[in-house]
């Protein structure tokens, strides 16, 4: 193995995940592919989140401090500073498979006139239990290509793509808050090509201390701003600002945990039916959001029938995709 130039560099941001890092780090050192480097951005974090990581002696990991300047300028940071060809995203709250960089690696090696490859996931509450299997909206790269720009052809910590692409693409656009991934992909997949494994390769996890919370609980400026961006592949600073500001606003303990119960329970009736399950999460919405009509909404949902209930979200769906 020859550390100065590892085939993949696994590409970590990190803001106070002291809580969850450990598992984060410790899923990647466990990887069946071995050649990599570890390149963790610190944040400007102000929990131990740098002495977690610092507990760790293996030689593939390495850190780097910034101030606090949110997630898609770290990401640009570790654009620089990556010595890989290839660049594995991965979130500090979330665990690798075990086989996942290789079978990435692979993918690449053999196919390559790919640039992006993601997967499906599954996804786990902040403790870590299962909640459901999210699949990608499409797999291979000609229904990649067809999906309609409102829709996130990847989960962002699952994919791998070459560094060259991105860093010629410009990187993250800082001015997309909270779809800086998603904003990426609109941009270049039009002269990409993509494909997403049906396989999940990670364990994600829902974090209510994250910055992203359930779109249903943005206001609909925010949304209007953010879809209109994504249709038209521009996003100035003036609306990168108003972004920022409407999400600054939500970064309340109330909000982000309520929406964060909220959205459990919705996929544990819609991915993952335990209705039972589902209206413990939502009772905890109530108590923290009691003024929000749509946690009534849905609490009296998780009484329906399965069948009732994805018919019911299909027309949501297709009523918000118009």
């Amino acid at each position: 193995m020859n550390f100065d130039t590892p085939k993949i560099t696994v590409l970590m941001p990190a803001y106070n995940a002291g809580k969850y890092i450990a598992d984060a780090i410790g899923s990647v050192l466990g990887q069946s592919f071995t050649d990599f480097e570890l390149l963790i951005i610190n944040d400007g974090s102000t929990d131990d989140t740098a002495d977690v990581i610092n507990s760790f002696t293996d030689p593939r990991i390495v850190m780097i401090h910034q101030d606090n300047k949110g997630v898609s300028l770290a990401l640009n940071t570790g654009l620089k500073y990556a010595r890989a060809p290839y660049i594995a995203r991965f979130d500090a709250d979330d665990v690798c498979h075990p086989r996942r960089l290789q079978l990435q690696y692979d993918f690449m090696i053999n196919n390559p006139d790919y640039s992006i490859i993601g997967s499906a996931a599954d996804y786990m509450d902040m403790e870590g239990t299962y909640l459901f299997t999210s699949t990608p909206p499409a797999v291979n790269n000609e229904d990649i290509q067809q999906l309609a720009s409102f829709v996130c052809p990847f989960i962002h910590s699952t994919v791998c793509y070459k560094k060259e692409v991105i860093v010629k693409a410009g990187g993250y656009n800082e001015y997309a808050y909270t779809y800086e991934d998603h904003f990426l992909w609109v941009n270049i997949l039009k002269d990409q090509k993509a494909y997403n494994f049906s396989q999940p390769l990670i364990k994600l996890r829902l974090n209510p201390e994250s910055i992203t919370i359930d779109e249903k609980w943005r206001p609909r400026k925010f949304l209007k701003i953010k879809y209109n961006t994504l249709k038209s592949r521009v996003v100035t600073a003036d609306e990168g600002a108003q972004l920022t500001a409407m999400g600054e606003k939500q970064q309340l303990r109330r909000v982000k945990h309520g929406s964060y119960y909220a959205l459990c329970a919705k996929k544990l009736l819609v991915n993952n039916y335990h209705p039972q399950k589902a209206r413990g999460h939502v009772a905890k919405a109530i108590s923290i959001s009691p003024l929000r009509l749509d946690n009534y909404l849905l609490y009296t949902v998780s009484y329906l029938p399965e069948k009732l209930v994805m018919w019911l979200y299909k027309m949501s769906t297709g009523r918000q995709a118009q």
